[in-house]
């Protein structure tokens, strides 16, 4: 599998005169990249990967008129502010970065992935607050003997994640300062639980407190260690009690009543303030956060509802979005696996689910499941067994392939950041479908495109009154950048 992408672009001729002192003021009137003849930059990703994220010139606005197909970009018409798109730093992929990779190896993947172009500048994550099934023990961050509790919470550390996910996470900050983290937890502790278990079960009434605080103690913690936490969530999954892995099943009212009563009113005396986001769970149960966001005392405190894809349709973001137009919306996880393992198959469906209807279901941030996982697709105790990082590193060697998974994020992330807008686009044409973002720095029009049928298609796209033409060869992904 070829992993080879374009690092850079060749300088456009109007570029290079810009940096001649000659032409210097002709370029600051405007005279370089008018309106007329202005560049089109278009990064392409071909599902037989003869081409991954590759550079092609060519494209300019003109005059000219419109294909029959014609896709229309409007930047008047402006939506949510972006805050970025990631992958999950769960402890397996923190543990493999940490610790099967050369220092050398893991600077290169982390710029990588955090960094500026070269870099796709990777700007949302989230941590597991405690193990997950991707992990290689089960813990909580407050363990004590069967049968004993530990309501003050005197046991609490955060020691468990100081070997890998504290290390990896804070060298991803350093690289990408504008980097949000997000955090849940996927059980509570055992001693809080009706299983008296990290496995299944729910909270017990009188623990609702104790687990409020243990959240806030996990947002102190993560705080004072220079991690801030830019959301939280109550529960990953929380109608579902996986059987061989931390879980917990929390239904709507005992949600509300925990956000409402407890966490909502102790996060909100924090500063900075930190997000609560409701559900963490799949598109097909929209009635469960309508539900808490009906209860007129936890209301106040959620400031969104977080999405995952295995079930249901991404419509349900939307759905959610205009019966309360106030409230964020995120997706926070998806992964990829064996299960469906071509790209020709695949990478189309990242695209136009998870890029491209995300966005325009109203996401401000999206995140894939594990940022990282090795060749034999762990390490993890319970739960997913043929599960996909969006890289691969093999543990032995610590080599990196980069999956679909890492292109289907890159295609959005290296060009649209952190602060932009979504902004109009026509999509699904024939075959074609968009989204489309400004942003905030340099004003620059990202516009991302899904050919999704098999055969090419010639299009134009049109922008303030004016058009440039483009071939996208059958099931492929591109990205256009321009600057107004």
């Amino acid at each position: 599998m070829s992993n080879q992408r374009d690092h850079g672009a060749t300088p456009t001729v109007e570029a290079a005169l810009c940096h001649s002192a000659w032409v210097m003021a002709l370029c600051l009137l405007g005279y370089a990249g008018t309106a007329q003849s202005q560049p089109v930059q278009a990064w392409v990703t071909l599902t037989d990967q003869s081409k991954l994220l590759s550079r092609e010139d060519g494209a300019r606005f003109s005059d000219q008129a419109p294909q029959p197909l014609h896709i229309t970009v409007d930047a008047q018409q402006r939506y949510q502010e972006i805050v970025g798109f990631g992958a999950n730093i769960s402890d397996a992929s923190a543990w493999l970065i940490q610790h099967r990779m050369s220092a050398t190896q893991r600077s290169a993947l982390l710029q990588d992935l955090f960094g500026k172009p070269p870099g796709i500048g990777l700007s949302f994550t989230r941590l597991t607050i405690g193990a997950s099934d991707f992990s290689q023990t089960h813990y909580a961050l407050d363990d004590v003997p069967p049968g004993q509790t530990d309501y003050p919470l005197e046991k609490f550390s955060i020691e468990p994640m100081r070997s890998s996910v504290l290390p990896v996470v804070k060298a991803a900050l350093a690289i990408n300062p504008q980097l949000q983290v997000m955090a849940s937890p996927w059980s509570a502790p055992a001693w809080m639980k009706t299983t008296d278990s990290l496995i299944q079960g729910t909270l017990r009434p009188q623990a609702y407190d104790a687990f409020a605080r243990y959240l806030v103690r996990y947002v102190d913690t993560m705080q004072a260690e220079g991690v801030p936490t830019y959301a939280l969530t109550l529960q990953n999954e929380p109608h579902f009690e996986p059987k061989d892995y931390p879980g917990m099943r929390l239904d709507p009212a005992m949600r509300a009543n925990l956000i409402g009563k407890h966490l909502g009113p102790l996060l909100a005396k924090r500063k900075p303030t930190v997000r609560i986001l409701d559900w963490d769970h799949n598109w097909d149960e929209p009635q469960s956060p309508l539900q808490v966001l009906a209860d007129p005392v936890a209301r106040p405190f959620v400031a969104g509802v977080a999405w995952h894809c295995y079930a249901g349709d991404v419509s349900a973001q939307t759905q959610v979005h205009e019966a309360h137009p106030d409230k964020e919306t995120f997706f926070t996880e998806c992964s990829g696996g064996e299960w469906k393992p071509h790209w020709q198959e695949t990478l189309p469906w990242f695209m136009r689910h998870l890029i491209i209807g995300t966005t325009r279901g109203w996401a401000k941030g999206v995140l894939l499941w594990n940022l990282a996982l090795d060749e034999n697709h762990g390490p993890h105790l319970g739960g997913c067994s043929d599960c996909r990082g969006v890289v691969t590193i093999n543990s032995k060697t610590g080599e990196v392939t980069r999956n679909f998974d890492y292109y289907a994020l890159a295609h959005a992330s290296r060009f649209v950041r952190p602060g932009a807008r979504r902004i109009a686009s026509s999509t699904a044409i024939d075959g074609i479908e968009t989204v489309a973002f400004q942003n905030s720095d340099d004003r620059s029009i990202a516009l991302v495109t899904l050919n999704s049928s098999p055969q090419a298609r010639k299009f134009s796209v049109g922008f303030a009154g004016r058009n440039f033409v483009h071939t996208m060869p059958g099931a492929s992904v591109a990205t256009f950048v321009w600057t107004p």
